[in-house]
């Protein structure tokens, strides 16, 4: 082999490995910074036998008593009178602690809702420029996959962005053409497909940058996989995830600024 092209090669080899080192090194030092803003989502009904039932991931935002997750995720109905309630769930050193939630705003079209929490204020977690992200980064998230068997212990995991694309997915014969497809037809918007597999639990948890800790998406493992592979028996282990521009949106039509996030 020819001295300089083996010598390239030699070079481009070192520079990705200490790239992935410095990756690792990054989002090691970064966790600390990030799981406290990661909460659980469920509800809590004082009167049932398990008081709390987990049902999925959010993430802190704005004045830190503000929750994003995904709609899907929250109770749809809450028997108030029995003194139930939608509530999210955190770990500190002294253990599982239990906030009170209300869902304030949603978007029901891309999955996400907006929660405020009684008590003092969380750490945030500040929603990055979505439009950055590039076909073949890497990035990860942090939730709560299978939660209400492995209990409230964020887990994080890598997930190369494979394609960004829109929501729709063109059927293979008209009779998987429901109406909810058709609906998102006219009204397409772009989604981000993650080389990675989500597990229940992980619906709303937050997809970060790993060297700024800049939310660019949130994990999405039931909506959108019933609009992209409808068509398919078997789940495909593709993951998806909402745009950090929708968030926004939802964040300014409940009036809170974006940008006003808590360190």
């Amino acid at each position: 082999m020819d001295t300089k092209l083996s010598t390239g090669l030699i070079s481009a080899g070192l520079c990705l490995s200490l790239s992935v080192i410095s990756a690792r090194a990054d989002i090691v030092e970064l966790l600390p910074r990030i799981k406290p803003a990661v909460v659980g989502v469920g509800s809590l009904h004082p009167l049932q036998s398990p008081r709390i039932k987990l049902m999925g991931t959010g993430f802190v935002v704005a004045d830190g008593r503000h929750v994003v997750t995904n709609a899907h995720v929250p109770p749809t109905l809450v028997e108030s009178e029995k003194g139930e309630s939608v509530a999210v769930f955190l770990r500190g050193p002294g253990g599982v602690t239990v906030r009170k939630a209300e869902k304030i705003a949603s978007d029901p079209e891309r999955d996400l809702a907006l929660l405020r929490i009684e008590g003092e204020a969380l750490p945030t977690l500040k929603i990055g420029n979505d439009g950055r992200a590039r076909e073949g980064q890497l990035y990860y998230f942090t939730g709560y996959p299978i939660g209400a068997v492995l209990g409230l212990h964020p887990a994080t995991h890598r997930a190369g962005l494979a394609a960004i694309a829109p929501v729709f997915s063109q059927p293979a014969s008209i009779k998987g053409l429901t109406p909810k497809l058709i609906k998102q037809a006219g009204d397409p918007f772009t989604i981000f497909q993650l080389d990675a597999t989500a597990y229940p639990g992980n619906s709303g948890s937050p997809l970060y940058d790993g060297e700024t800790g800049e939310v660019i998406g949130v994990i999405n493992s039931v909506f959108v996989k019933g609009a992209k592979e409808n068509a398919l028996r078997d789940p495909s282990g593709i993951t998806y995830a909402i745009p950090a521009r929708y968030v926004n949106a939802l964040l300014e039509k409940a009036g809170l600024a974006a940008g006003a996030n808590r360190k």
